[in-house]
């Protein structure tokens, strides 16, 4: 189609691969958003689950850690299980964009925006 346009063809290109990457980028961000990841403190006693993108949609505490006497041990275990989960969102982040540059032929560890 663009032969004998010498760069211009080449220009074309990249465009073109600029435009697919935007466009896998934008899906890859919206599946992010939709794939579940779940941290856990002592022993699965508390459950935390976010999305891939780090936004929090879940909490479960087995009620036999419910006790008065032990409510900073609760908040603790609370806490540890947000931030497990939330490391285990952006693993799952840098994880899946490393995918998609692997298929575009990039480098793994180029920035991408967010």
């Amino acid at each position: 189609m663009f032969k004998g346009l010498g760069q211009l063809g080449d220009m074309a290109k990249m465009m073109k691969a600029a435009k697919e990457m935007q466009d896998r980028m934008a899906k890859l961000q919206a599946d992010l958003a939709e794939m579940e990841v779940t941290g856990e403190a002592g022993a699965g006693l508390v459950k935390a689950t976010a999305t891939a993108k780090g936004v929090l949609t879940g909490l479960s505490i087995d009620p036999s850690i419910l006790q008065a006497s032990e409510k900073e041990v609760v908040e603790d275990l609370i806490l540890a299980a947000i931030k497990d989960t939330q490391a285990k969102a952006k693993a799952r982040e840098q994880q899946e964009q490393q995918a998609l540059l692997r298929e575009l032929g990039l480098p793994e560890n180029m920035d991408l925006p967010v």
